[in-house]
């Protein structure tokens, strides 16, 4: 941390001037320093009431000294009664003595003025700045009866009125000044701290933007050219069975379906570029795609596959993909692991959601022990996630398994 300045440290107090407004308010006391040197150079000059002996010298110059020191220290009381009141009683007595030495008009005038302005600077617009510049007023009557005698006050009544308003005026509107300066540099630094906030949260959201981009593409590039890949291999491991039977008839008939396979996987291809490119998707006729999958299924494996699907009229588009990419990902995982005899799908609507449940007889697994690489699981768990949906899995080895998700009917509720 930076060393502070001598001001800083001076007037640094719990209700004091932030180090901004103290360098503003600088060079008023700077001014004010000055006007009182040439009055106390006048004086010692001058004045044969100063110049009478040393030691009226020596007192006049060290309470002229205490007296422009309080003034620079009088920010550290600011707005603190019982300090503000003994630093107001000290310099009025102090100002008070001062022109019981001098015992001029003019110079009493100077050193009044500085006084009242003073007291405004420290207790600001406040009541009791009414009262502190009465009073102030009353012991400058003083001074002039005791120095020019009763017959001054007209001349006082005169001088004074104008001199303390302008005095008032010129004090008051600094210290606006000041005040505004001081709330522009607050707004300013809170305008650096919200842009900088600004841009720390456009860099976060830049950062979430392509994580869900490269999350979104991996779906999709699973769901099509991977299943589609996993697909023609299935088959592709039938034909080879069948022709290691000689069944040439049976092999040609899947090398048939492997063919329809192949282009299906890159139209599907082609439509998810088509679809990352122009952000448009392409609407699923739902029920006629879950029958396609499921013949797939049954000429890649030879298992049956019951369906039961009972859809709303209305659907969104985002819940028909959604629910054939899941279909699609549970019959290739059947097809690939589960080692079963018999597969059923079920899809109906339940109060405010569409319930899918694909059920095999296979195997079974742990659900605990997934593999963390376990792709196309991610990829549903994420499209159900983005659905504000659920996904459980049911199974247990050698008790076949049942997935089961529950979209809302309405995406965002």
């Amino acid at each position: 941390m930076a060393q502070q300045s001598w001001l800083q440290r001076i007037w640094k107090s719990p209700s004091g001037l932030a180090a901004q407004e103290a360098r503003r308010v600088l060079p008023f006391f700077i001014m004010l320093t000055l006007a009182m040197m040439m009055m106390y150079g006048w004086s010692v000059t001058e004045l044969p009431t100063v110049r009478s002996s040393p030691g009226t010298v020596v007192m006049f110059t060290l309470l002229m000294i205490a007296h422009v020191v309080l003034y620079w220290l009088s920010p550290r009381w600011a707005g603190r009664r019982p300090h503000t009141l003994i630093y107001l009683v000290a310099q009025g007595a102090l100002t008070f003595t001062l022109t019981m030495i001098i015992r001029n008009i003019g110079l009493t005038f100077g050193l009044y003025a500085a006084l009242i302005g003073g007291t405004v600077g420290v207790l600001g617009r406040t009541r009791w700045t009414v009262l502190a510049v009465l009073i102030e007023l009353g012991l400058s009557a003083i001074s002039f009866v005791l120095i020019a005698g009763a017959s001054s006050l007209g001349i006082w009544a005169l001088t004074s009125g104008p001199i303390v308003v302008f005095v008032i005026v010129y004090v008051v509107m600094y210290l606006r000044e000041v005040e505004a300066h001081g709330q522009a540099q607050i707004l300013l630094q809170e305008l650096e701290t919200a842009h900088r906030q600004l841009s720390e949260y456009a860099a976060q959201v830049e950062d979430l933007t392509l994580a869900n981009e490269r999350q979104r593409m991996a779906r999709e590039l699973h769901d099509t050219l991977s299943q589609g890949l996993a697909g023609l291999v299935l088959q592709l491991e039938a034909i080879d069975s069948q022709l290691s039977r000689n069944n040439t008839a049976k092999a040609q008939s899947i090398t048939q379906q492997a063919m329809e396979r192949a282009r299906t996987t890159l139209a599907d291809a082609r439509r998810a570029i088509d679809d990352l490119r122009s952000g448009a998707v392409t609407e699923v006729d739902l029920e006629t795609a879950v029958r396609q999958e499921a013949d797939r299924f049954t000429a890649a494996t030879g298992l049956p596959c019951d369906l039961a699907i009972s859809l709303p009229l209305l659907l969104a588009e985002a819940v028909r993909e959604n629910t054939l990419r899941v279909v699609a990902e549970a019959l290739s995982n059947i097809a690939r692991y589960a080692q079963a005899q018999h597969v059923r799908v079920n899809i109906r609507p339940i109060d405010h959601t569409l319930d899918i449940e694909v059920h095999d007889d296979g195997v079974g697994f742990d659900p605990a022990q997934i593999s963390a690489g376990h792709y196309g699981l991610i990829g549903l768990r994420e499209r159900v996630r983005l659905c504000n949906g659920t996904l459980a899995i049911d199974s247990a080895p050698g008790q076949g398994t049942t997935l089961k998700v529950q979209l809302p009917l309405v995406v965002g509720s």
